[in-house]
């Protein structure tokens, strides 16, 4: 597996071949944990690993921080993999980065980490995606923590079943003149909404593989599980949500990346890899404000940045267009900007491309046709259904993961562009110079002190939605002066403004008195600098 040939081997680039295109290109977590272990042990001079919580199914919630010296006390960046547990690209892709910052790094790698501390967290949602390792195979986004979704005072009763045998759950389809559900006359693996407007009428129901346990009418809403990490955040959070838990910030891995990052100020930007798209498709501000004057929209100037990373992420990954847009409330990119007050962005890390408007089953059929992509569907197959006696019954249709993930054969080359848009992003990081240095002499030992702090980087020194976040450090300017000097004018310590990338903010101050003065100005997640100025 991947994690195995990464102990041993810096930066692998080829998987194994396995029997089928979709067959196991996947770490499950026993090899992260083994990873992330392995990694902090043989490079403690970049390198460690923590585990933060147990999840209700009692695993590990890794984080991995990368960088050198302070690491707390400089630019940081967050990588979070497995938002939801069936996106399993971004999992790989944090394991990738981490190899790259941490086992044998390039100069070029090791210049960065002076600057820039990686937090990664490669699965928050391991109960979740270790439903891809298990059988039957199938999709899940929810962690271990046992739920009465359906409240009806009883728990689990109601899963996914295997009907066919053949390993995955895939989808049920019963003939029926109740079904809202026809043939697609295209392509006739796909079951398509009838559309009234067009004077069609259903035939078919449409369901999920398994049976009415509870005889409530509803199939498979009460499963193995749980709550979703990517819907138990607090921007948006939907009481009484489907998987959103019983309130917000409720589960142990919830809590421990929450109070991880807030702990953390350093930290300028959120990269997670789920549902949520920023990168494909950027988001736009807008002027209009919610009536409680909350903040609802990307504000203007990060807007700015959100196209430019977004530029960068198309021009470096290849990917073309954008993913099917999926807003869910409670998710955890809109929390990282909403609430957490930084940078966030967010991507599934792959997708296929497809035309706004069609069926994303028959594009993705398509796709997979023209790309000669085997094994993607499971031909519908007769059976005899306990909730359905003496009717059409059929189970079958689109494998599960699939459509979401990239074939085992994409799976390096598409983790090693995303790990490289990642560094190359995380050197655009806010970072602070002072220019423009200058002393004057006003009178009998009295002198004005001049300079402009400059920030070089791409990124602001904080994201305008965090301007008010008690989250986000403020940058701060200080000047000390030396034995037998006075300040006449200028504060000693003052509150320094928002400062976005390549522009300055200018200072002055009265001195009285020769000798030298120092002045430090910035705060952790900008970094802090230093000079010392001679007044004579």
């Amino acid at each position: 597996m991947f994690l195995n040939r990464l102990i041993s081997i810096v930066a692998a680039s080829v998987f194994t071949s396995l029997n089928t295109l979709w067959s196991q290109p996947y770490s499950d977590h026993n090899a992260i944990s083994s990873f992330a272990r392995s990694l902090a042990r043989e490079n403690p001079s970049v390198c460690n690993a923590t585990s933060i919580a147990k999840t209700p199914g009692g695993k590990d919630i890794w984080v991995i921080v990368a960088g050198t010296g302070d690491r707390d006390s400089k630019p940081g960046i967050a990588v979070v993999g497995g938002v939801e547990g069936n996106y399993l690209l971004g999992r790989e892709i944090s394991l990738r980065l981490a190899t790259a910052l941490c086992s044998n790094p390039s100069q070029e790698i090791r210049n960065l980490l002076d600057k820039v501390t990686f937090y990664i967290f490669p699965d928050v949602s391991p109960d979740a995606s270790e439903q891809y390792f298990s059988n039957p195979k199938y999709e899940r986004t929810i962690n271990a923590n046992r739920t009465d979704d359906d409240r009806d005072f009883m728990i689990n009763e109601d899963p996914f079943e295997d009907l066919d045998g053949d390993g995955f759950i895939t989808h049920l389809r019963v003939e029926d003149p109740a079904g809202k559900f026809i043939i697609d006359t295209d392509d006739l693996r796909i079951m398509t909404a009838a559309d009234i407007s067009r004077g069609l009428t259903g035939g078919w129901l449409y369901l999920t593989e398994g049976t009415d346990n509870d005889k409530d009418g509803s199939f498979n809403e009460d499963g193995e599980g749980g709550v979703s990490f990517n819907h138990n955040f607090t921007y948006d959070y939907e009481e009484f949500g489907k998987n959103a838990g019983l309130n917000p910030v409720s589960e142990p891995e919830t809590k421990a990346v929450a109070d991880f990052l807030y702990d953390h100020f350093n930290i300028f930007a959120v990269f997670s890899f789920g549902p949520q798209d920023n990168l494909g498709q950027p988001l736009k501000s807008s002027d209009r404000t919610s009536p409680d004057r909350r903040i609802t929209s990307i504000m203007k100037s990060d807007e700015t940045i959100n196209r430019l990373v977004s530029d960068k992420y198309h021009e470096m990954t290849h990917l073309k267009g954008s993913p099917q847009s999926i807003v869910t409330p409670g998710n955890f990119m809109d929390w990282a900007y909403y609430h957490y007050g930084r940078y966030s962005f967010s991507t599934p890390g792959w997708w296929f491309p497809a035309e706004k408007g069609k069926n994303p089953e028959a594009e993705f059929l398509a796709y997979a046709e023209k790309n000669n992509i085997k094994d993607v569907f499971v031909p519908w197959k007769a059976i005899s259904h306990p909730d359905f006696p003496g009717k059409n019954a059929e189970t079958g249709g689109i494998m599960p993961f699939v459509m979401i993930n990239p074939p085992a054969d994409s799976v390096d080359a598409m983790a090693d562009r995303n790990v490289k848009f990642l560094t190359a992003v995380a050197s655009m990081h806010p970072e602070l110079e002072f220019t423009g240095v200058a002393t004057e002499k006003t009178g009998d030992g009295i002198y004005r002190l001049t300079l402009r702090v400059h920030n070089k980087g791409v990124f602001a020194t904080m994201t305008e939605a965090g301007e008010n976040n008690i989250f986000t450090r403020l940058m701060r300017i200080s000047i000390e002066p030396g034995k037998g000097q006075q300040i006449l004018s200028g504060r000693k310590v003052q509150r320094m403004e928002r400062i976005t990338g390549g522009d300055s903010k200018e200072y002055s101050w009265l001195i009285q008195g020769k000798g030298a003065v120092k002045v430090t100005a910035g705060a952790v997640n900008t970094g802090i600098i230093n000079t010392s100025v001679e007044l004579r």
